[in-house]
């Protein structure tokens, strides 16, 4: 029989899979898996899970948030029998389980997580650390690491914008230096972002077009600091309809970024902590992690990339 191992965060979203524990398992099972199940304890306690089980798995299936999925991912990317991941989103925007089509029903994304195919999708280098789907720093980025689980829970999108929204008249702004593909952008910004994703925060489109999960390249997109509150009406109004606006934002693709500051900036990995630098060097990792994802979904996934390669 093959084995699975399972681990999830008891405390993400809702903590609505505790009532269909039984059926995941169940599914698991009913898929030819023996089971071994670990509910984490504390933060880290996924990363370190992953990175010290013993070899003899043929699949790890998580559940929880977008945090427990960059433990889960992390610690994989630092093992050398690397298996596939299954994923079951747990937590409350779930931005890269949207984007790859896993649905929120926990049932159909456990039934995938055993029965579907193996997507290989890009995964981020940052310095010494591992991302899944977004790298930012800047105007709040801060809000989904220091809003409490409580608020998350009750309020869902809106416990973001609250709490972002208290920090709209007082703007820090950096002075960074962007390097990529031989290029060089030097300017003043309050927010910038490296992704995989096609939303983020449950906000789709503020990333560019034509994301592609599997190319090697980051979306990236930087906001310059606005001059007057017109210029700032402008961003905010920009980013209320999921617009670019290139007056005051750079956008472009890249393999790899390097960001250089005088001061230390403090980061954003997948909605968690991701320390202060004054040097991030920002790379993509091709095809690294392997996730579990519906038929239906490569497929779409696949068609998507060949109409972006023949454009």
């Amino acid at each position: 029989m093959k084995k699975l191992l399972f681990i999830y965060n008891p405390n993400a979203g809702t903590g609505m899979l505790r009532s269909h524990l039984m059926d995941v398992i169940d599914i698991f099972v009913k898929a030819g898996y023996e089971v071994t199940v670990y509910p984490t304890q504390q933060y880290k306690d996924g990363y370190r899970k992953v990175k010290e089980f013993k070899a003899g798995y043929d699949l790890l299936v998580c559940s929880g948030g977008d945090g427990t999925l960059d433990e889960i991912v992390t610690g994989m990317m630092e093992r050398e029998d690397k298996i596939p991941i299954g994923y079951i989103p747990a937590g409350t925007t779930n931005d890269f389980a949207n984007s790859l089509s896993i649905p929120k029903n926990v049932r159909e994304a456990a039934s995938i997580a055993v029965n579907g195919t193996v997507f290989s999708c890009d995964v981020g280098k940052f310095n010494k650390d591992t991302f899944v789907y977004i790298a930012a720093f800047g105007l709040f980025t801060d809000v989904s690491y220091q809003t409490k689980q409580e608020m998350k829970n009750i309020l869902g999108h809106l416990a973001y914008v609250l709490e972002g929204a208290k920090r709209l008249f007082a703007i820090p702004s950096y002075h960074i230096k962007v390097i990529y593909d031989g290029q060089e952008i030097e300017d003043e910004f309050v927010f910038g972002m490296v992704t995989n994703s096609k939303s983020v925060g449950g906000f789709r489109s503020i990333i560019g077009k034509n994301v592609v999960f599997d190319d090697g390249e980051f979306e990236v997109t930087l906001i310059k600091m606005p001059k007057n509150p017109l210029a700032l009406q402008e961003i905010v109004a920009a980013l209320l309809i999921e617009q670019i606006d290139t007056k005051y934002m750079y956008t472009f693709k890249a393999s790899q970024v390097t960001f250089e500051s005088i001061q230390e900036i403090p980061w954003t990995l997948d909605g968690e902590f991701g320390g202060r630098h004054d040097t991030v060097e920002i790379q993509n990792c091709k095809q690294a992690l392997n996730i579990m994802v519906d038929a239906n979904a490569v497929e779409k996934l696949t068609i998507d990339k060949l109409l972006v390669e023949s454009e």
